[in-house]
């Protein structure tokens, strides 16, 4: 009998986790290692189990999936990482290659997309919608200039990280303790969010942001 591939869940919600762990291990060719739901647990526990593929949110207890395919990644981790999220694809897609994931599918997705994109990733190719494939080949082919690039694109991570928490209406207090970063680093954050949407205030970046979460509809934060 063929060896089952490992995958290690990384999902702060668990009954959402539990579904896909059942989803995962009705799959003949694949089991569950390990879960976690926060990027403290994940971290070592990915280390010891050494997982063939990690499959990481981006809202969890405390910080980003993003950060914690950057920390893998600086630890010298080669697990390739499948991200499985609520967010919004087109934004967060290309973010999360970026960092070195090997692929991004949404939650809405039916089940058997789910296995079609872990199976992908675990045969060393890279999954991504075909939407959001046609979007960045356009990119790739166009000359854009910065004008063209999208207001949200114009953010680094952790930027939108603060932006999204700010339209959700945390204080700088409750982000930085959320994010794990002094009240001044968030303020810092918060000042180069308004200059690169050019917004004139504190006002303005609240109702921005606000506007912002409430157009992304409901996500798993």
């Amino acid at each position: 009998m063929e060896q089952r591939s490992k995958v290690f869940l990384v999902e702060d919600h668990p009954l959402f986790r539990e579904r896909l762990a059942h989803l995962i291990n009705q799959d003949l060719s694949m089991t569950i290692c390990g879960e976690a739901g926060s990027i403290a647990e994940a971290l070592p526990l990915i280390i010891a189990t050494k997982p063939d593929l990690a499959i990481v949110d981006i809202t969890l207890r405390g910080s980003s999936g993003l950060e914690l395919i950057k920390d893998m990644k600086a630890q010298g981790l080669h697990i390739p990482v499948l991200v499985l999220s609520m967010h919004e694809e087109g934004l967060y897609a290309e973010r999360v290659l970026r960092a070195g994931a090997k692929g991004y599918i949404s939650k809405t997705q039916a089940a058997t997309e789910v296995i079609t994109a872990i199976r992908r990733v675990l045969s060393g190719a890279i999954y991504l919608s075909a939407a959001v494939t046609s979007k960045l080949l356009n990119k790739l082919s166009d000359r854009r200039t910065s004008a063209d690039v999208s207001d949200m694109d114009k953010l680094t991570d952790r930027e939108l990280e603060v932006f999204q928490h700010t339209g959700q209406g945390r204080n700088t207090r409750e982000i930085a303790a959320q994010l794990h970063l002094g009240e001044t680093t968030v303020e810092t954050y918060r000042a180069r969010i308004k200059d690169k949407l050019q917004l004139r205030n504190a006002a303005e970046l609240y109702q921005r942001a606000a506007q912002w979460v409430k157009d992304q509809g409901p996500t798993d934060t």
